[in-house]
């Protein structure tokens, strides 16, 4: 064998590992953001599970007022039955964003209500799912984040061969729905309360 084959095999040699490196790289990059958005999804569902739990004991508190509003808990809780339903991330989005609006009617309604606004059950809740709420907003720029991150990558060229071998698919954002936009509409009956 000539020096000049030698040359070649072993420039082959290395430019074939020094490829299968460069792909493997792209292999980890991309594993690695797409378990990223799977953890922080977990994140979310862990937050959806804590408010999920709290509904019910929010509820008791407002049902405990006889006079309180029973078609401003019962969206609440056929809101909350959604979730058991809910599989995918999209299905779990859309029944959050119904959860959060029958939480935003229900925590407008109370004001009508001195006494239960006042309840420290009430109110201890009332912090609870704020907070809640608040760690879910946060999570959900974080989740929202890393899919963009991931969609961008499996996109581009030459990531995009090792995605499209390993089936990598776009994720879809957790978005609010339109409809979940616009405001909350609330009928007070005011004679109800005036003649009390």
């Amino acid at each position: 064998m000539s020096m000049g084959s030698i040359v070649f095999f072993g420039m082959l040699i290395f430019g074939g590992l020094a490829i299968l490196g460069y792909i493997l790289v792209i292999y980890n990059g991309l594993i690695s953001l797409k378990e990223n958005y799977k953890k922080s999804w977990s994140n979310i569902d862990v937050i959806l599970k804590q408010r999920y739990d709290e509904l019910p004991k929010l509820v008791s508190v407002c049902e405990s007022y006889a006079e309180f509003e029973k078609s401003v808990l019962d969206r609440l809780m056929q809101a909350r039955e959604g979730y058991l339903h809910a599989r995918s991330v999209s299905q779990k989005a859309e029944v959050s964003d119904k959860i959060s609006a029958a939480l935003s009617g229900l925590f407008a309604l109370v004001e009508n209500y001195p006494e239960l606004k006042s309840n420290i059950n009430f109110m201890q809740l009332q912090n609870r799912i704020s907070h809640l709420e608040e760690s879910l907003a946060d999570r959900r720029e974080f989740y929202n984040d890393s899919v963009n991150n991931y969609n961008i990558r499996i996109q581009q060229i030459p990531d995009l061969f090792v995605a499209s071998f390993l089936r990598l698919e776009r994720e879809d954002l957790f978005q609010v729905p339109e409809i979940e936009r616009q405001d909350v509409k609330i009928k007070f009956n005011i004679s109800r309360h005036n003649a009390a």
